[in-house]
């Protein structure tokens, strides 16, 4: 029997949310008869290009750029969260709640922190909401890149970075399970909507078979309700790559203002 790559690893965090997704996952592996290969070793993009790829979730920024025509999308998640709804969601521009700046423009010449250059909520939303106030192609005095959302909340916390945009499904989860890892931090802003990570499949997967994945997706979901009141998943929505093209339209504007990278 055929392997297939089958993870979820956007949203691993806090435990809950983990062992929610791989109960998920086996019940979908399971319904669709599946076998399921070993990833450990496996990088994200190799995950996302291999041809051996079940299910996954990435990003919309990387949907966009490097993987752009080599995946099809299976679909977009709908949680119901605190900004996160209706498939989608926003960045959170957050900073410390003993921090006497209350405006955006007013963190001009502080200290920025991003998860990725590639990051939708991380990186792309935030310039976007920079970009009028940047000052000859500059906000930050620096940015730093923390390698993820949870670390660049620690950032903020311990005094080594001012400002930061973290997605809005990753804030509400450390909310819900993880309170310290936002306390003592405030919004100072929400960047524009963005639709939910999507989940992909490889490209040569049909459209049929993709429909028939999400078809489970969704029917797995309601055969455990636990998972999906944990996760704050309601459904999987139809998508397609066409749906994302706004995040192109973010960088875009943002390159129009003259704020094309983030600094």
């Amino acid at each position: 029997m055929t392997q297939h790559l089958a993870e979820l690893l956007m949203y691993v965090a806090p435990e809950p949310i983990r062992q929610a997704n791989e109960r998920w996952l086996a019940r979908i592996l399971e319904r669709l008869g599946a076998t399921r290969r070993d990833a450990r070793g496996v990088s994200l993009m190799d995950l996302w290009l291999s041809p051996h790829l079940l299910l996954t979730q990435t990003c919309g920024y990387p949907l966009m750029t490097a993987l752009r025509g080599q995946v099809r999308v299976l679909g977009r998640p709908r949680y119901e969260l605190p900004d996160s709804s209706a498939g989608n969601h926003c960045s959170l521009l957050l900073a410390r709640t003993d921090d006497s700046r209350r405006t955006l423009a007013g963190f001009h010449g502080s200290r920025g922190v991003i998860n990725g250059e590639d990051s939708n909520s991380g990186m792309n939303l935030l310039r976007h909401r920079l970009a009028p106030l940047h000052r000859e192609g500059a906000f930050f005095a620096r940015v730093g890149i923390s390698g993820s959302h949870r670390e660049s909340l620690r950032w903020l916390r311990e005094d080594l970075a001012d400002l930061a945009a973290i997605d809005s499904v990753t804030y509400g989860y450390l909310a819900r399970y993880a309170a310290e890892e936002v306390a003592g931090l405030r919004i100072v802003e929400r960047s524009a909507l963005s639709p939910t990570l999507p989940y992909i499949t490889a490209a040569s997967v049909s459209h049929g078979q993709a429909e028939e994945i999400r078809q489970v997706m969704n029917e797995t979901l309601g055969e455990l309700p636990e998972v999906a009141e944990v996760l704050c998943l309601r459904e999987v929505l139809s998508a397609s790559e066409s749906d994302y093209q706004i995040v192109l339209d973010y960088q875009q504007e943002s390159q129009a203002l003259g704020y094309g990278r983030l600094r």
